[in-house]
């Protein structure tokens, strides 16, 4: 999928994106310390939803936005999935040798890389969506006045 030219608020969107991510990789305590009670509450009440689960889940969600706001912004989407895959890597190496309560993990490193094909995917099928619209809003016959 071709960017559009009116990029400007989408470049916007991706640096706050990227801010927030940043902050979420490089916090230097879990991020989801203080929320034990709730994660404990939701996985007693949905037995099929463990932490693991639940923390993969929240994996893929992170990097959905990174995915969906490439692919607006990017030309290739094996590129996205490549930056995806290296910023992924790189928070997870910074996370191993530098942050003591932080655990670098391959499987955040998958999840982060689904998360950004999931964004790929649906941003393609929103732009999509949105050409059959205006080609079909094209076709439809215009309406004379008649007097």
């Amino acid at each position: 999928m071709p960017p559009r030219s009116d990029g400007g608020g989408r470049r916007t969107a991706l640096v706050a994106y990227l801010c927030a991510l940043a902050l979420i990789a490089l916090w230097p305590a879990r991020v989801d310390q203080g929320a034990d009670a709730l994660i404990a509450a939701v996985t007693d009440a949905v037995p099929a939803l463990t932490y693991d689960v639940v923390e993969i889940g929240a994996n893929v969600l992170l990097f959905v936005p990174f995915g969906a706001l490439g692919a607006t912004l990017v030309r290739s989407r094996l590129l996205v999935v490549l930056l995806a895959l290296a910023a992924s890597v790189a928070m997870e190496v910074v996370q191993a040798l530098a942050l003591e309560e932080r655990t670098a993990s391959a499987h955040d490193v998958l999840a982060n890389v689904t998360g950004a094909c999931l964004g790929l995917v649906l941003a393609e099928a929103i732009a999509d969506a949105r050409t059959r619209s205006r080609r079909s809003a094209d076709r439809r016959p215009v309406q004379r006045e008649t007097r």
